[in-house]
């Protein structure tokens, strides 16, 4: 099969497509056999060797994907052969932009109904990263308040349909030219990240999302009222700022919380964004794309099969 390998530790030089043998499951995964996979900017990461979770190389990247279970492992009981999946392939975020890919069971759920396998495999971590920012470690409720840092980014925009759909207000922070598209998320109010007076613009609320950090976060911290939750994936290694104390996390995707994200798309509740879509045998160019290089607006796809 064809893989994205990184064959040692480094630069972009180091990303080949190769040959390489198919995997075989455990007793608790399953083979898919990857219609699309996405990119991401931990692939970078991963690539230069400083992912404190992926093995050494040489090996494969991705981590989100979408297509057809050809394979179960012996102890798997929720899926068969045939069926169209979604999701992860495992804690090490590696091995999903290939034509076949290993998934542990507990990390992969049915393919929403009405996605394609572009849309589905742009969704998972960055997905299930907004729903756990704004329900479990935010705790957010019907009526309360978030200000999303970085709004108009991939996961941003999830956490901006999720909230609006749960009936939480929301305050979104991005550049002046997402601002159309922020409204029609449903954005109650959109501040221009860039501007100097920044904070005098933002009223105040329950939580604050942030994907964002540095500068930009310090003008926002503000707005969060008396005992609010600050939420963000950016860096684990803030002291805080001031009195408050960022709660950091790492995305954790699991079978019963795709199903919650599944249920949304179902609704109409959130709508997948694909950005540009690249073959597999183009996978150093949508490498660029994550590092700068232009491209659409949206997840980065590598289009397997």
């Amino acid at each position: 099969m064809r893989a994205v390998r990184v064959v040692r530790f480094g630069g972009p030089e180091v990303v080949e497509v190769q040959d390489v043998p198919v995997p075989s499951p455990g007793a608790n995964e399953v083979l898919v056999r990857v219609e699309a996979a996405g990119v991401a900017p931990w692939d970078p990461i991963i690539r230069e060797g400083k992912s404190e979770v992926s093995g050494s190389a040489p090996l494969t990247l991705g981590s989100d994907l979408s297509g057809v279970v050809d394979w179960v492992g012996d102890a798997v009981k929720d899926f068969r052969v045939g069926d169209a999946v979604y999701g992860v392939t495992n804690p090490q975020f590696a091995g999903a932009q290939a034509e076949y890919a290993v998934c542990q069971a507990g990390m992969i759920a049915p393919r929403p109904r009405g996605l394609d396998a572009l849309q589905a495999a742009s969704a998972p971590v960055v997905a299930v990263t907004a729903w756990q920012m704004l329900f479990e470690y935010g705790d957010l409720k019907p009526g309360q308040s978030v200000l999303v840092v970085g709004a108009a980014g991939n996961v941003g925009a999830y956490a901006v349909q999720m909230a609006v759909a749960a009936g939480i207000s929301v305050v979104a922070v991005a550049r002046k030219k997402d601002e159309q598209m922020l409204r029609k998320l449903g954005a109650s109010v959109v501040v221009d990240s860039d501007a100097a007076d920044v904070a005098r613009e933002l009223p105040k609320v329950d939580a604050i999302a942030d994907l964002v950090g540095g500068e930009t976060l310090q003008k926002c911290v503000g707005a969060l009222k008396e005992n609010g939750k600050l939420i963000t994936v950016v860096s684990d290694k803030e002291a805080g700022i001031g009195d408050i104390k960022p709660v950091f996390f790492y995305a954790e995707v699991t079978t019963d919380r795709l199903r919650k994200i599944t249920e949304m798309f179902e609704e109409g509740k959130i709508h997948a964004r694909v950005g540009s879509v690249v073959p597999l045998e183009e996978a150093r160019r949508a490498l660029e794309m994550v590092a700068g290089a232009p491209h659409e607006p949206g997840k980065i796809m590598l289009r397997v099969r």
